[in-house]
């Protein structure tokens, strides 16, 4: 028996429905296709041409259950992709910047994941997404087991949230990626709390060691009309402290986050700030946001070869661990959301990068269809000279006698999803 079917079956045992006070069930099914375009000089069209094309299918069921203070919960994914970067992605280089692949527990504490099949064009897989057991009072939870948790108080850029964030250009934010942790809260009767956070990891050798864990505790509070956040954890060997802010000035929220980390050599500073606003133009609901973000671990004035990448480990590391998606420094992020119809939700973004000018322009449609089914469509187009971080970073490998660079000229990407 492997160790999804062991945890499945402990899981199962956790949760008699005879005896459950609460018993929840439910999931989805999504189909993704995405197009991508490449220029002429980029890495990727070496691989497999002048686009690519890639069809995904991803199934989730989740069950959880309540029993007096009890709960437990499960998530099961199933997911099947057949595509050109399935199969060009195997020859990539071996470069931070390039996210994994396919999902792995390789750093977890428990592997919870099976590749049935990774051939050609084809890769399927499934994995326990959520995986947790909790005991809840009036006042305190506890919680151990695959689960996740966000922190912060940035709308696009995360600098606080150092749990697997979300790229600010994911079209899907529905579900985090789960972390084994134990994790703990406290409500006071004023309605503050403090949360905490012990995620245990596995290092590059496969051992679990407090060099990779993460133990972060979060004090959440209210002041007037102000609600107030303050941090301190150890991560991967780092030293933390944080704070954040929510107001409400001028009709609008203006809200923010200030992080220091203390690293072997340097104390790093990292900040967002973003204000939004809400207002009905031609008998439409809009709600902007602009927020501007500052990365002290990026790379500065916009050198983003390889040779400077390299002296900057730092980053790096961020990166490969998927908690950092930016390379520069200075970014100013735009978006709005306008409810074209009550169940149409058309949103454009804008990712600017003002140390070099390069920019990511997207537009987002989000539609419910029908009762239970979606329909999410995005078109991203990214625009900067190469060399820039959204023009294309410069590999460092030649083709046909000069330089390529991880680039596209856009992506277009479809999904259609059922909830049961």
């Amino acid at each position: 028996m492997n160790a999804i079917s062991r945890a499945l079956l402990l899981c199962l045992l956790l949760l008699p429905s005879s005896r459950a006070q609460t018993l929840n069930t439910g999931g989805h099914l999504k189909y993704r296709f995405q197009y991508t375009d490449y220029p002429t000089d980029s890495y990727f069209q070496s691989l497999t041409g002048s686009s690519s094309a890639d069809h995904a299918l991803s199934f989730r069921y989740y069950l959880g259950a309540r029993y007096e203070g009890w709960d437990a919960r499960i998530d099961y994914q199933f997911q099947a992709i057949y595509g050109d970067t399935v199969q060009f992605s195997r020859d990539l280089p071996d470069i931070p910047l390039i996210p994994d692949r396919l999902p792995n527990d390789d750093h977890r504490l428990f592997n919870l994941t099976h590749i049935i099949t990774d051939v050609d064009k084809r890769a399927a897989l499934y994995r326990l997404d959520r995986l947790s057991v909790g005991y809840t009072t009036d006042h305190a939870v506890i919680r151990f087991g695959r689960q996740a948790v966000s922190w912060g108080n940035g709308m696009i850029f995360a600098p606080m949230d150092f749990f697997n964030p979300f790229d600010p250009a994911a079209i899907d934010k529905e579900y985090k990626t789960g972390d084994d942790m134990l994790y703990g809260q406290y409500l006071q009767s004023n309605g503050n709390d403090l949360q905490g956070v012990w995620v245990v990891r596995r290092d590059e050798s496969g051992a679990v060691t407090s060099e990779v864990d993460s133990i972060a505790l979060k004090y959440h509070g209210f002041a007037s009309d102000t609600e107030y956040d303050l941090l301190a954890a150890r991560h991967f060997g780092d030293e933390i402290v944080g704070g954040g802010v929510i107001f409400n000035p001028g009709g609008g929220v203006l809200r923010g986050d200030l992080m220091l980390t203390r690293t072997d050599g340097d104390t790093v500073f990292s900040g967002v700030a973003s204000y939004s606003y809400s207002w009905v133009w031609w008998n439409r609901n809009i709600s902007g946001l602009a927020e501007v973000f500052y990365n002290g671990f990026g790379q500065p004035g916009g050198d983003y070869s390889p040779e400077s990448l390299a002296g900057n480990q730092d980053l790096l590391e961020r990166v490969a661990r998927g908690e950092l998606f930016t390379l520069g420094r200075e970014y100013l992020a735009l978006s709005a959301m306008v409810e074209v119809t009550p169940l149409w939700m058309l949103t454009p973004n804008a990712f600017i990068n003002l140390s070099d000018g390069s920019a990511m322009f997207q537009v987002v449609s989000q539609h419910d269809v029908a009762q239970d089914w979606q329909v999410l469509a995005a078109l991203d187009v990214p625009i900067g000279r190469p060399g820039t971080e959204y023009g294309g970073i410069e590999t460092g490998i030649e083709n046909n006698g000069g330089p390529t660079y991880l680039s596209t000229n856009w992506s277009f990407t479809f999904q259609l999803a059922w909830y049961f």
